[in-house]
């Protein structure tokens, strides 16, 4: 018997959520796991069934996030709880090399939104 396996079998399903921010709503993955959160977005081509990413931590960090495999432009909104304290814009990779930002303030919540 020969089994064969497509390239996703193994891709971990993210849970989706709605979430309202500045007046729109969007359809987000959720990151909640050192697993998802090391991974984030990359190498996502375009928006396919969500807008972006929602990142949940235990704690309030200083956290910082870079655009190492990031495909999309991203804006970038740093929370604590559900209250928006910082927005970045992070480009692609392709756009303008390896870039860093940082939240300024310790956060235990970060949003991506795919441009």
């Amino acid at each position: 018997m020969i089994v064969v396996l497509k390239n996703n079998f193994f891709k971990q399903k993210n849970k989706t959520i709605t979430y309202r921010l500045e007046k729109k709503t969007y359809q987000l993955l959720v990151a909640n796991t050192p697993r998802q959160w090391g991974k984030g977005l990359m190498y996502v081509k375009k928006k396919d069934g969500f807008d972006g990413m929602i990142f949940y931590f235990p704690e309030k960090e200083l956290r910082s996030f870079w655009n190492k495999n990031t495909l999309v432009d991203l804006d970038i909104y740093w929370l604590i709880d559900d209250r928006v304290i910082r927005k970045d814009v992070l480009l692609a990779i392709t756009k303008n090399g390896l870039q860093t930002v940082c939240s300024q303030k310790p956060v235990n919540r970060v949003i991506e939104i795919i441009h």
